[in-house]
């Protein structure tokens, strides 16, 4: 008797490494069920596009992208932020199948039960322990919690993803301790903000090995740096309780780098973005964790052109950036956002004056972080290789997170490995990237 063929579905993932982990959790109870995944739309059965709302750029790739989808199949189903507000792709496509918001896996599944029956005695050893994974083998975004309590004046996050809702401590463990028995050899530990992980619970205790562990962003952090893989903490808020952390990285216990979404320096534009946590002390702050961990590495996100923001608050930002000199930065022209308060508030920038402001920002970084990793000429680094090729390997030392921060180019005596982890001596620097060459050998 011939075996019929497993039902195909093809995967578009748009947005936010948060995003990423939800595809990677409708995707694994897929397979599970006897699904397939499809390289290409037309040879898919179905097709589903987890989307991104929170800009309307990132809503125009969402619709393109599921345009793409209904011209070379037909049949799709939509979910993700976009999806929280449904009205804008019921109007552009009508046709697809169904359309849920974020985290509705249940939803989503349903839907393609309902388009596409799952084959019988589906067999669940399909899929590896530690789930699909859609980023490389040896690096995992870990997700600790969900949605925002914060109300940023920018920011519809909350509206899209509710308030938070934080996972118990011993299931991001059990998790964290499956992907690293796998071979992942770094955690990216994401949510919409890290260090509020377990307000809405009162830091609650569960369960992990022979103790019991809150579910707090240092106690969290510090089993996390048991598990012998780097430790990379990312959208932090900069609250207090953030200090405690630092001491974890002097140990080597996480890594050396923390991403925290300034978004601003100047007093005026914070209070008109309602930007959670004091940042009047940064400077202060950021100086004192350097003196403790002087390998500390910091990455934000910045906001130019948001209403109201004067030449004398830009004046500002610039010359905190001096001082602060953070090592990675990403920057944004501010873009109204349907449903969000600051389109109401302060006069609107021009926008030929957003794309100066944002010249001149970038400009600055590129010599902050020019003259930061000169010092990095000379030393050995620990690096993570990402890509192997015929004469250099790229790959990313303890202060650089993947697809947004610099790299480190290696030349190499012998043959290196994607996962591998290398001492390299640093020859060169530039702009934003290392080069060298694997120490020893």
């Amino acid at each position: 008797m011939q075996q019929a063929a497993a039902p195909k579905i093809s995967f578009v993932s748009l947005g936010c490494p948060k995003a990423l982990v939800d595809s990677e959790r409708i995707i694994t109870r897929l397979r599970a069920e006897g699904y397939e995944l499809a390289r290409k739309h037309d040879g898919a059965d179905i097709v589903i596009v987890n989307t991104c709302g929170f800009l309307d750029s990132a809503k125009q790739e969402s619709l393109g992208a599921i345009g793409d989808a209904m011209a070379e199949n037909g049949k799709v189903i939509v979910t993700g932020c976009m999806g929280a507000e449904p009205e804008q792709i019921e109007a552009a496509y009508p046709g697809v199948l169904s359309i849920t918001g974020p985290q509705q896996y249940e939803s989503v599944l349903e839907a393609v039960h309902r388009a596409l029956p799952p084959m019988h005695n589906p067999h669940l050893d399909l899929v590896p322990p530690q789930g699909v994974k859609l980023t490389p083998r040896h690096y995992a975004y870990l997700k600790i919690s969900e949605g925002c309590n914060n109300r940023c004046s920018f920011c519809i996050i909350p509206k899209l993803r509710g308030d938070l809702v934080s996972r118990p401590a011993n299931d991001v463990l059990r998790e964290a301790e499956k992907l690293v028995s796998a071979g992942v050899k770094e955690l990216l530990v994401i949510s919409q903000d890290t260090s509020a992980y377990g307000v809405d619970v009162k830091y609650a205790e569960s369960p992990w090995k022979d103790r019991q562990v809150r579910a707090k962003f240092f106690d969290l952090a510090k089993e996390l740096g048991e598990l012998g893989a780097w430790v990379r903490l990312q959208y932090v808020y900069p609250y207090p309780h953030v200090d405690e952390v630092i001491g974890l990285m002097t140990e080597g216990k996480v890594l050396p780098y923390l991403d925290i979404p300034f978004q601003h320096a100047s007093p005026e534009v914070l209070k008109a973005m309602k930007r959670p946590a004091a940042q009047e002390k940064t400077l202060a702050r950021i100086k004192k964790w350097r003196e403790e961990c002087p390998d500390l590495t910091l990455r934000s996100t910045f906001i130019v052109g948001f209403p109201g923001e004067t030449d004398s608050d830009f004046a500002y930002l610039l010359d905190w950036l001096e001082e602060a000199e953070i090592d990675r930065l990403g920057c944004f022209k501010y873009e109204p956002v349907a449903g969000a308060a600051s389109n109401t508030i302060g006069s609107v920038v021009p926008d030929e004056i957003k794309q100066e402001r944002w010249n001149a920002l970038m400009a600055r970084q590129q010599k902050i972080s020019a003259r930061r990793l000169k010092r990095k000429v000379g030393t050995r680094q620990q690096v993570i290789i990402d890509e192997v090729g015929p004469t250099v390997a790229k790959g990313r030392s303890k202060a650089d997170a993947p697809q947004i921060d610099g790299a480190v180019y290696l030349s190499s005596r012998r043959p290196l490995k994607v996962g591998e982890i290398v001492t390299a001596k640093i020859e060169r620097s530039d702009q934003y990237d290392l080069h060298g060459s694997v120490a020893g050998f």
